[in-house]
């Protein structure tokens, strides 16, 4: 059998719904995105602490990837999927799978 190596490659991927919480419970720590439906998808990116005026971190932090294609992968780092400005497709159980 020949000898494998992950170092590189996502290990793990899990059904992710987005949610407009922002705190430890919803973050991501930077995981990339598989989308299973087609539509919008908007995120506070990994590593940003604050809103673009210098206050506290909320959705005026966010981008939108617009009229993302079912069965794309996301090579980015996410830390947040928010449910306002995602499309509802993206609530339907593994429309959304966060990967590390």
């Amino acid at each position: 059998m020949a000898n494998i190596t992950t170092t590189g490659f996502a290990t793990e991927a899990v059904a992710h719904a987005p949610s407009d919480t922002i705190d430890e419970t919803t973050k991501l720590h930077g995981k990339a995105l598989y989308a299973g439906a087609t539509g919008d998808i908007k995120v506070i990116m990994a590593g940003v602490t604050e809103n673009p005026d210098g206050t506290t971190l909320s959705a005026d932090a966010a981008v939108t990837f617009k009229a993302v294609q079912a069965g794309t992968f996301l090579p980015i780092a996410v830390d947040y999927v928010l449910n306002t400005g995602t499309d509802a497709g993206f609530d339907t159980a593994g429309a959304l799978l966060a990967i590390s």
